[in-house]
């Protein structure tokens, strides 16, 4: 426990269904209903508009969701949150636990700078207001795996408040359509996180690991439905989802579930329920009848957090001593909004393509060192990387990191085929050696095996005049207007070539041959 961690939440937004769709964002406290009694902490992140609805057909009710996501998201930092023992995965239960992790009378908080520096450089990405002073909290409830009986947290006066984040959807047949979305973030906050309970069911025990809970991120959604005009429908929160698929599903069941309810004459009840996955729906937890009072006092062995930017920052102060949002500020790396923009506007790339190279982790960089190193166009080097490449890596289940074929390899290749030194089969043909790892270059691989493109003029005259007498057939199916048949007839040369021909040279001295 007191590991780092961040809690986001933002207002929801609504969205008209009919019968049944994904609705928008808010956060805990919007206005989904009565707020979220989350009973572990971590970070809540903003929620986000899902899928807009379509007209309702006739006959149909209409509905609309309000979908609010409090996403808690652990801190990358080498200590927990207040106090120093060690933040390591799967580490052996209880061994990373501190007199304060127990919670032994008389141990003290200790705040950890790395976990607030990491809040505000997050609240600047999210579009935040940063809050130069900030107070903690104590969050008092009684469970197992929180031995202090209570929760630091940040309920009054968060780091960072009012943000936003802007996305952009692909959406219809046309995967280059994009429509940009906003959400709105209400606030994020430091909090600290509790301990894991472990269930024996063999020996019908529950032990407790005080190291951490939770993994990198964990998910809690707050779904409710209404008629539009109507007032917001009571709502459910499912917890703990641990991945973007299982959270889109349990979306999406919710609302359905909960809008067939309604039309069948039944009530929404306010309860948490948690997601199976195995069967694909939402199962009840508890209720929330009777509200939880949290009994939220400030917290008395932690001082207000002082945060400073260059005009507020004291004469003299000592740099370790304080936190400097300007600083931070200059540290924080180029959004991927703005990435995917230079891509687009640079390289004249589709926007889809643009998702695809932010979203796999590594390839970017690996994009980027091809292009530096080649002369072939950006597009060309944009297919070859996300098809041929991307392909390849995920028919063996790798890694771009774990790539057998590097950026300056791949380079060489598309050169060579830049130049039209080799055709696009056999390029492949090189990659696929290539990707075998046996540390021949693209071109030890063509001069070996003999795949450069044929230049000369008679040879390939040759071997076109061989092609049209051995399939006489084809060549009448040319001569009535066939159009297939000539391509037929181009695969042919192509093959008895060995791929070396150029399908654009075979054409034009086939329909020379066939003419004459």
């Amino acid at each position: 426990m007191a590991a780092p961690v961040l809690r986001w939440r933002c207002p929801g937004r609504r969205w008209a269904l009919t019968c049944f769709d994904r609705g928008s964002v808010h956060g805990r406290g919007a206005p989904t209903g009565s707020r979220s009694s989350g009973k572990r902490g971590q970070s809540s992140v903003a929620q986000q508009p899902l899928i807009t609805a379509q007209k309702p057909r006739k006959g149909e009710h209409k509905w609309a969701a309000v979908v609010g996501l409090e996403i808690h998201a652990q801190i990358s930092s080498n200590s927990k949150l207040f106090s120093g023992s060690q933040v390591h995965f799967a580490a052996p239960p209880n061994s990373l636990v501190s007199f304060f992790d127990a919670s032994l009378p008389g141990t003290l908080p200790v705040l950890n700078r790395r976990c607030v520096e990491a809040a505000v450089m997050t609240g600047l990405a999210l579009n935040c207001h940063i809050n130069k002073k900030s107070l903690f909290d104590r969050k008092h409830y009684f469970y197992a795996d929180l031995p202090a009986g209570y929760q630091i947290t940040q309920q009054r006066l968060p780091i960072a408040v009012n943000g936003s984040l802007a996305y952009s959807v692909c959406v219809g047949k046309k995967p280059s359509r994009v429509i940009n979305k906003t959400v709105r973030i209400k606030q994020i906050q430091l909090e600290q996180d509790s301990g894991k309970s472990l269930h024996d069911d063999l020996r019908s025990q529950t032990l407790i690991d005080l190291n951490r809970a939770e993994g990198q991120l964990r998910v809690d959604a707050n779904v409710s439905v209404h008629q539009p005009g109507e007032p917001l429908g009571v709502r459910t929160e499912v917890k703990n989802l641990n991945s973007a698929r299982f959270l889109a599903k349990a979306i999406d069941y919710e609302i359905q579930r909960q809008i067939k309810e309604l039309e069948n004459g039944g009530e929404i009840l306010n309860e948490t329920r948690s997601f199976d996955y195995k069967l694909g729906c939402t199962v009840p937890m508890r209720d929330k009848e009777g509200k939880q009072d949290y009994r939220f006092i400030p917290e008395p062995n932690l001082p207000p957090l002082l945060l400073y930017d260059s005009a507020s920052l004291p004469a003299g102060a000592d740099p370790q001593q304080v936190v400097n949002i300007d600083q931070i500020r200059e540290q924080l790396p180029e959004l991927p909004s703005v990435t995917r923009e230079k891509l687009i506007q640079q390289y004249g790339m589709l926007p889809e393509h643009s998702f695809t190279l932010l979203n796999e982790v590594g390839l970017l960089e690996f994009f980027q060192n091809v292009i530096k190193e080649t002369r072939a166009e950006p597009k060309k080097v944009t297919s070859w990387v996300l098809n041929t490449f991307l392909g390849f890596l995920k028919q063996q289940n790798l890694a771009v990191s774990e790539s057998p074929v590097t950026p300056s390899a791949l380079a060489e290749l598309l050169s060579l085929l830049d130049r039209k030194a080799i055709s696009s089969a056999a390029a492949k043909q090189v990659l696929e050696e290539l990707w075998r790892g046996e540390g021949k270059t693209a071109a030890q691989i063509v001069s070996e095996k003999r795949l450069e493109l044929m230049r000369d003029p008679d040879a390939l005259e040759q071997l076109c005049q061989a092609t049209l007498e051995e399939h006489p057939q084809v060549v009448m199916d040319v001569k009535k207007g066939n159009p297939r048949a000539i391509n037929k007839l181009i695969g042919l040369v192509r093959k008895a070539s060995l791929n070396r021909a150029d399908p654009t040279v075979i054409k034009e001295i086939l329909e020379k041959q066939l003419s004459s």
